[in-house]
């Protein structure tokens, strides 16, 4: 297959993620997570690298359960370290776009540790994730992400209100939760 069309077909595969997305953005979260389901199942476990990670950032957001939630977090972490990591990166378009998750990456996953209870683990990649920030181009995205950062860095210091229940803020956007960039 010729550069171009392969570059077309992963970029329709980033265009159907974003569309699923509006469609969650737009309220409806269960078919969102259907429609993601299915299109894990075409991408598969050894889909592109970018795909998986892409993918599976958006699907966790859609998951009812927080262990399923951070089970999602987690295939994203590693597919954004498989792309980012060795041979695979330096021949791969989609490096740095992976690069540019990792701090909503590890923002979720700070955010799915403190949800379960596990303190050191969500300090730890709230740590990773403000690092990482210091990466990103100043903007809309960038200062939503870095004030996500700092209200869950309050929360997990015992300045801010739960995450879960009545109290919890930015609806379900929340503590933890960055703005989403379109894939």
């Amino acid at each position: 297959m010729a550069k171009g069309q392969e570059q077309a077909a992963a970029d329709a595969v980033l265009t159907r993620i974003g569309q699923v997305a509006m469609l969650h953005h737009a309220g409806d979260r269960e078919e969102a997570r259907h429609r993601y389901l299915a299109l894990w199942q075409e991408i598969g476990e050894r889909g592109d690298p970018l795909h998986r990670c892409t993918l599976a950032h958006y699907l966790a957001d859609t998951q009812d359960d927080p262990a399923e939630e951070l089970a999602w977090d987690l295939r994203a972490l590693s597919a954004a370290e498989e792309l980012t990591e060795g041979r695979l990166a330096d021949r791969h378009e989609g490096t740095p776009a992976a690069r540019a998750l990792y701090p909503s990456l590890h923002l979720n996953l700070a955010a799915d540790y403190d949800r379960l209870g596990h303190r050191e683990a969500a300090r730890q990649h709230l740590r990773r994730a403000r690092a990482a920030a210091d990466s990103l181009a100043p903007g809309r995205y960038g200062e939503g992400v870095r004030a996500s950062i700092d209200r869950l860095e309050l929360r997990l210091d015992g300045v801010g209100p739960c995450t879960d229940g009545p109290d919890r803020p930015d609806g379900p956007e929340g503590w933890g939760r960055p703005p989403r960039q379109r894939p």
